[in-house]
């Protein structure tokens, strides 16, 4: 995993903080729930390749 996912999970979880609150405090709860929604789904199929990485390396660990 690259330092650069990293930072960039960061910005997202920073961004959708951000639109989240402000969203929150203009009275739109519901675009505020889509946002943060929309912000995890993004970060998961960045991550999603690794953890399947990460099953595929188990799987061959523990077979002989």
């Amino acid at each position: 995993m690259s330092v650069n996912l990293i930072f960039k999970i960061a910005a997202v979880g920073i961004l959708v903080s951000v639109l989240s609150q402000v969203l929150k405090h203009s009275g739109r709860e519901e675009q505020a729930f889509l946002t943060s929604l929309a912000g995890l789904m993004l970060v998961l199929f960045w991550i999603l390749p690794y953890i399947f990485e990460l099953f595929e390396s188990m799987r061959r660990l523990f077979t002989l």
